[in-house]
C-alpha cells in the first residue's frame, strides 16, 4: 500500500453525510476526541465525497456509512479504492461477505445456530415459504436499519407483496417465522470489540404487525445487559466461523444479534460487521 504511517497516524472515521432525526449517529462524536486524546489525527471522512483521498489516511475505519444500502454500486466502488490505497476495518474481505444476509448459510454450514429462514428469488417461492407459517418476517438480504422489513400474519397479501417486491429489483427475499421472543422485545446484542465482549445491549421489539415500526419510525430502545456464559460462547463461536468462511484477520469490531427461544434454542439472528452502533 502507498501508504506511510506518520508519528501522528491519520485516522479516517467513514461516515456519511445525512442521517435521519431518529437514528442519529451518536457514537462519531465520541469516538473522534477519544482517538484524539490518545495521539492520533482522526477525521469524520463521506464516504461519497469525491474530494477525499482515501491515499491520505493511514487508516479507515469504516462506522456509519449507513446510505450504503441505497446506492450500494458505489459503495462497492468506494470500497475497493480504499483497500488499493490504505488499510481499511472492518477489512473489506470481510465486509463484502457480511453485505449480504445470505452469509448466514455460510455460518449455519459451519454449525452455528441461525433463525430458520428460506432464501427467495421468485415471487412464488416465497409465497410458498410464507403460507408454511403462521407469522412470519419478511425482509431483503441487502438491507440496514430494518428497511423493506416487515411482520406479517402469513394470510396477509401485504407480506406476498414485500417480497414480491425485494425479488422484482433482483434481491434476495428472506422469509422467517415470527419468534415470539423477538415479538416480546427480548432480542440481545452482544459487542465484540478488539476481540473481547464488551457490553451487551436488549433492543426492544422494533416491527410492529402488519408492517411498518413500532411507533411509525425505526427506533431501538437499548438497555444495558448481562451477558450470560453460553451467549458469551456463542458469540465466540460465530466469530470464529467468521474467520473461517471469510479468510480475513479478526473482525475489529462485531455486533451479534440474538435472540434465545424456546422454540429453537439461542439462535443467531445477523453479526453486523460492517457499520453497527456501538
Amino acid at each position: 500500500m502507498p501508504v506511510t504511517s506518520s508519528p501522528v497516524p491519520r485516522i479516517g472515521i467513514v461516515v456519511t453525510d445525512v442521517y435521519a432525526a431518529e437514528d442519529p449517529d451518536y457514537d462519531t462524536p465520541l469516538l473522534l476526541p477519544a482517538l484524539a486524546a490518545r495521539g492520533a489525527d482522526p477525521t469524520a471522512v463521506v464516504w461519497h465525497d469525491a474530494a477525499v483521498d482515501p491515499a491520505s489516511f493511514d487508516l479507515l475505519v469504516i462506522r456509519s456509512p449507513w446510505d450504503y444500502p441505497e446506492r450500494p454500486a458505489e459503495f462497492a466502488a468506494w470500497l475497493d479504492r480504499a483497500e488499493r490505497a490504505t488499510r481499511v476495518v472492518n477489512s473489506p474481505a470481510t465486509v463484502r461477505w457480511n453485505l449480504d444476509k445470505t452469509y448466514l448459510r455460510d455460518l449455519e454450514s459451519a454449525g452455528i445456530r441461525v433463525v430458520p429462514t428460506t432464501y427467495a428469488t421468485t415471487a412464488d417461492a416465497a409465497g410458498a415459504a410464507i403460507d408454511a407459517h403462521e407469522r412470519v418476517v419478511v425482509k431483503p438480504a441487502v438491507s440496514a436499519g430494518a428497511r423493506d422489513t416487515g411482520l406479517f400474519d402469513a394470510s396477509d397479501a401485504a407480506a406476498v407483496a414485500l417480497a414480491t417486491r425485494i425479488v422484482a429489483r433482483g434481491d434476495v427475499a428472506m422469509i422467517q417465522p415470527e419468534i415470539e421472543e423477538l415479538s416480546e422485545g427480548r432480542e440481545k446484542a452482544l459487542y465484540v470489540i478488539g476481540g473481547d465482549l464488551t457490553h451487551a445491549i436488549s433492543k426492544g421489539a422494533i416491527l410492529a404487525p402488519g408492517g411498518g415500526f413500532r411507533g411509525g419510525v425505526y427506533r431501538e430502545n437499548p438497555v444495558p445487559v448481562e451477558a450470560t456464559p453460553a451467549e458469551r460462547a456463542f458469540a465466540a463461536d460465530v466469530l470464529r466461523a467468521v474467520r473461517r468462511a471469510t479468510g480475513g484477520e479478526p473482525p475489529l469490531y462485531a455486533r451479534v444479534d440474538t435472540v434465545d427461544s424456546a422454540r429453537y434454542g439461542l439462535c443467531l439472528l445477523e453479526v453486523e460487521l460492517v457499520e453497527p452502533a456501538l
